[in-house]
């Protein structure tokens, strides 16, 4: 069980990592003159593979249905065994179709954090990410009446923090401003307001997924089958619709040319190569995300997805020749604190464990810290802000 806890984790940060660096890879790859840039189409592949998880789970259905009949059927002897202890395997019930408001949500936000990703770099497109925490904790507290503790707020002030020290220096440190500033400065603003879109997914599907105990990889699979099947029908039109040259680099100023991208492809086979590789990674991502939040915790899920955010960082450097800024260290480090403060890791635990009980229960101080590291009034329902990754 070690042994498997330890692959999943490490499966967890390298494809999750690898399919930021796949799509920063495919937008940089070039048939002649003209640069790969497909938001929409690499959103359909994400959509792939997330229906590809669907598909897994299904199998996993079959399987364990199978195996209790077998269990059912075949005794010692041929005699029928009584298994009126064991569960027979169901699907939960619901309607599926309350997924496809979630999977609409998906598009929007995965489409323009595409977009942004084309504007902007690798590293700071993963850490702008960040800001879904902020985004979600307040639409949590305004439309699901959750009461945050003191400590999440100031977690999601560190997030906010973080969040302005690496948007600016992506500005202030621009070896090309002239030609890239405002290119820079609106990709990292649909990044965030994709966290936004996101933030409101993640609220809904808390509220929906408790409700019908919907297991995760099913609700995937399922925003996977009604993202890719509503975003395939909407490339149709968006074929017709011009766009300015900063949102697309088509020829014909479309907003999406997916004749023109297969050809592409067809031209430059490392872009089929690219774009499968988001694909696989995504599939394996949400497995072993979901896997590690049974057979860990979702706590560690978060601090795994930390570690892929430094992992992307690190390899897009030399990998797609971005800048070293050192002060985005300072950027990564206030991101990083402030998600271990808003979930709870660490910091929290620590100073309720050996800080508190060596101060005075009646000096201010104590009184402050526990006001604010309190935790006892958790909700345990309250949205868990792990995105699936785009």
């Amino acid at each position: 069980m070690a042994a498997f806890a330890v692959f999943i984790s490490v499966l967890m940060v390298v494809t999750g990592s690898l399919n930021t660096i796949c799509a920063k890879w495919a937008d940089r790859l070039k048939d002649g003159e003209l640069t790969f840039n497909h938001p929409f189409l690499q959103a359909l592949c994400m959509f792939f593979g997330e229906f590809l998880c669907l598909v897994v789970f299904f199998l996993l259905f079959a399987w364990r249905k199978y195996k209790w009949n077998q269990g059912n059927v075949e005794g010692d002897g041929g005699a029928i065994r009584d298994l009126s202890d064991v569960d027979e395997p169901t699907l939960p019930q619901f309607n599926p179709l309350i997924f496809v408001f979630p999977a609409c949500c998906d598009i929007l936000a995965t489409s323009i954090m595409y977009i942004g990703l084309n504007l902007t770099t690798a590293s700071s497109f993963q850490m702008l990410r960040g800001a879904v925490i902020l985004f979600t904790g307040l639409l949590a507290v305004a439309f699901l009446g959750y009461k945050m503790q003191k400590f999440k707020w100031l977690g999601m002030l560190f997030v906010t923090a973080g969040l302005a020290v690496v948007g600016v220096a992506d500005i202030l440190f621009d070896q090309n401003p002239l030609d890239d500033t405002n290119a820079i400065i609106t990709g990292d603003l649909l990044i965030i307001m994709a966290q936004i879109i996101v933030a409101c997914q993640m609220v809904y599907e808390q509220k929906y997924v408790q409700q019908y105990d919907v297991p995760a990889l099913f609700a995937v699979g399922l925003e996977g089958l009604f993202g890719m099947t509503i975003l395939g029908v909407l490339l149709f039109p968006m074929y017709y619709i011009r766009v300015p040259s900063t949102f697309s680099t088509d020829p014909e100023g479309r907003l999406e040319n997916v004749f023109l991208a297969l050809t592409e492809i067809q031209d430059n086979p490392t872009i089929a190569v690219a774009l499968s590789g988001t694909i696989v990674s995504i599939a394996f991502f949400n497995f072993a995300g979901v896997s590690v939040t049974k057979e860990l915790s979702a706590t560690t899920r978060m601090v795994l997805d930390s570690v892929r955010t430094l992992v992307i960082w690190v390899v897009s450097i030399p990998l797609f020749e971005e800048n070293f800024i050192p002060v985005q260290l300072v950027g990564f480090g206030l991101l990083i604190l402030g998600m271990f403060i808003y979930n709870d890791l660490l910091l929290g635990p620590f100073i309720r464990r050996s800080v508190l009980p060596s101060m005075g229960e009646s000096t201010p101080c104590n009184a402050c810290c526990l006001s604010l590291w309190a935790s006892d009034s958790l909700d345990d329902h309250e949205p868990l802000v792990n995105e699936d990754d785009p």
